[in-house]
């Protein structure tokens, strides 16, 4: 098998600088979606958190609401009681037995009393929770009004983007292959190391794009010279001339007008 032919240190240079801006043209296409994917992801989280405390009040309130109904059934109960020990006082034989039941009567009217007064606490409740309720559920309408405009934002995004982001990422892909690994390996350790992503940049008014040191006329032949890959001292960044810039940058137009 014929050995792959060995790139000349232009053709690595070309290939690293096309690679650049392929990379730095997804980076645009990401930063206009920006935060918006981790706040439609906060969002869906809040909206969670608010209908499961929305459930658990509900739940509260019919579980009062049952606790009422047994307290009210426990009054009928204790004047049932009242009524029958009422009518056996009226056959009764001595005073003892009068006394036992008229115990009897004054118990189930303190129930009844204890209940009543029990029920108007938990009617106070569900009043406190009815308004809780009803702040929950405004506020979970607003998040999920504000979900459903930051989802359909994010979609209009995505829907105008998502074609050139993967056609972009295959030909990084592509291009990265064609690299070999000590180059590739550099180039990813400068772009993660640099604020902007700019790992390889040219000459640009005697300095290096974005900078304001100026590169000495020795160096500036050497990069123009393309006869070997030379870093910026200050920025560590890739360097290349111009011209080869303006060229690749020409032939990188082209292929994103093909999206």
């Amino acid at each position: 098998m014929a050995n792959t032919k060995e790139l000349s240190v232009e053709e690595k240079l070309r290939a690293l600088y096309d690679l650049q801006l392929i990379d730095s043209r997804i980076d645009e296409i990401r930063n206009v979606r920006g935060e918006l994917p981790l706040e439609v992801e906060d969002l869906e989280d809040e909206v969670a958190g608010l209908t499961t405390r929305l459930d658990k009040l509900k739940t509260d309130l019919e579980s009062i609401e049952d606790q009422i109904k047994e307290k009210k059934n426990g009054i009928d109960d204790h004047k049932a009681a009242i009524k029958k020990y009422t009518e056996q006082q009226k056959n009764v034989r001595n005073n003892r037995e009068f006394n036992s039941l008229t115990k009897e009567v004054e118990f189930q009217e303190l129930e009844i009393e204890l209940a009543e007064k029990h029920i108007k606490e938990m009617k106070a409740t569900i009043e406190h929770k009815k308004e809780v309720i009803g702040q929950s559920s405004e506020r979970l309408e607003a998040k999920k009004n504000h979900l459903q405009h930051k989802k359909s934002e994010l979609d209009a995004i995505m829907s105008e983007t998502e074609k050139e982001e993967t056609f972009l990422t295959q030909k990084s892909a592509e291009y990265e292959a064609g690299i070999e690994p000590r180059l590739m390996a550099a180039y990813k350790r400068i772009r993660g190391s640099v604020r902007n992503g700019l790992a390889v940049v040219s000459i640009e008014r005697g300095a290096s794009a974005g900078s304001f040191f100026t590169i000495p006329p020795q160096t500036q032949m050497e990069i123009a010279s393309r006869k070997k890959i030379i870093t910026d001292e200050h920025s560590g960044r890739i360097l290349v001339d111009s011209a080869l810039a303006d060229e690749e940058k020409e032939k990188m137009e082209q292929l994103f007008a093909k999206i």
